[in-house]
């Protein structure tokens, strides 16, 4: 479950960095660059406080 998490957090970090690279780079326009950081927001602090700053006995 955990790792399903800190793939969903993954998504939604790249979701953030990257559409912003691709429109300084001017290859996606404002518009859809704006709904993929929302998405990616969503996702990234939807996700992260399950996992981040938990100990897991397991991984010990």
């Amino acid at each position: 479950m955990k790792a399903i998490l800190k793939l969903i957090s993954l998504v939604g970090l790249l979701l953030t960095i990257i559409p912003s690279l691709m429109v300084f780079s001017g290859t996606m326009d404002k518009e859809t660059h704006k709904m993929l950081m929302f998405i990616g927001t969503v996702l990234w602090f939807g996700s992260v406080p399950f996992w981040m700053g938990k100990s897991d006995p397991q991984e010990s």
